[in-house]
């Protein structure tokens, strides 16, 4: 028997080693340089070799992200990168795949393929950027746009409902479902490791500042002098606090969800609600996504959902074996001209009608 090779050993890697040669083509200011960066300090973390990396993304400001990466990639089409991402994985399943979208891109023409691979469970990361507009296009409300909100597209003010990208996810019964933003590096550092320690697809929305078509969209969930009062961090099992003075806290009566003090004697942290990313049904997870939808309610960042599903591409490969197991070598006429098979005689042409 032919002995296997043995892997080789990862390089230590530095941020310098994941930076390509191209001029980063972004308005100064753009949360995607922040984005891009973390990626870039995070990845010699992963324990990848540089060239088992691909990042594909569609069309969009953060669809430029494969060519400011050291890597493989690719640049597809519109909407269509979680489709590209599919067929490497089945193709090359060793390989480590990324998948960069936006609000736009991926959720607009791009939802169905979106949708499908979070459902499949398809062994890769995918990160979007959610500015809620379109800002290489200049300006247009995208599908994340509030109601209401007034853009060069919606002078008037938007009259479409927004989508909500988590539970977007929860709804193609992601198995990996987390949301961070830009500005917070610490966060995005941590959310980008363990959306890459989970086996299969993991859905990361990334709040990320359009500086020049939708600036401040998230102002409150980061200025410094809001930003503890706006943002609830979500630990496993850890109860649901949040506030300046950390005073303030989550429970639910019933099935709702409420803001309660922890200052005014009423409340305590054991009437806390505790947060379970391992909750299988996604009840939970949907709760704290609703959250974006109710007024008064803190933003929660970090993870919602974590458990495990077979891997799509694991399970195609395995079908596969079980298929060539069960079967002989075949000549390919012989298989297609096999079973009930029947020729179609041509016609003679009629005889032309006689007036």
């Amino acid at each position: 028997m032919a002995q296997q090779a043995t892997p080789k050993a990862v390089p230590t890697y530095t941020r310098e080693d994941f930076q390509s040669d191209q001029l980063v083509r972004w308005c100064p200011g753009c949360g995607d340089y922040a984005i891009l960066a973390q990626v870039q300090r995070t990845l010699p973390e992963m324990g990848v070799r540089r060239e088992n990396v691909v990042f594909v993304s569609g069309i969009g400001c953060s669809s430029r992200f494969p060519y400011y990466m050291n890597t493989y990639g690719f640049h597809g089409i519109h909407g269509r990168a979680p489709a590209i991402a599919t067929g490497l994985k089945l193709a090359r399943p060793e390989l480590d795949v990324w998948v960069i979208t936006g609000d736009g891109d991926g959720l607009s023409i791009g939802t169905n393929h979106t949708l499908q691979i979070c459902r499949r469970n398809v062994n890769v990361t995918l990160l979007l950027f959610n500015n809620q507009i379109y800002g290489l296009t200049k300006g247009q409300y995208s599908p994340t746009s509030p109601h209401g909100q007034r853009t060069y597209s919606s002078p008037y003010g938007n009259l479409d409902w927004p989508f909500n990208p988590i539970r977007v996810a929860l709804g193609a019964n992601a198995a990996f479902i987390a949301r961070t933003i830009d500005r917070d590096q610490k966060h995005l550092a941590e959310v980008l490791l363990r959306a890459h320690e989970h086996r299969g697809t993991s859905f990361v929305e990334i709040y990320q500042n359009c500086i020049v078509f939708n600036d401040g969209a998230f102002e409150d969930l980061v200025d410094k002098a809001t930003r503890d009062d706006h943002v609830l961090y979500l630990e496993h099992g850890k109860p649901m606090v949040f506030g300046k003075n950390r005073d303030k806290g989550i429970r639910l009566d019933g099935l709702q969800p409420q803001v309660v003090s922890l200052s005014d004697g009423r409340w305590s942290v054991s009437d806390l609600l505790v947060h379970d990313e391992k909750e299988p049904s996604g009840a939970l997870a949907e709760i704290l996504a609703s959250f974006q939808e109710r007024p008064g309610f803190p933003r929660p960042v970090g993870v919602f959902r974590d458990i495990e599903r077979p891997i799509y591409e694991e399970e195609i490969h395995r079908l596969v074996e079980q298929a060539s197991a069960s079967t002989t070598d075949q000549d390919l006429m012989e298989l297609l001209e096999g079973g009930e098979t029947w020729i179609v005689k041509e016609e003679e042409e009629p005889a032309p009608v006689q007036a």
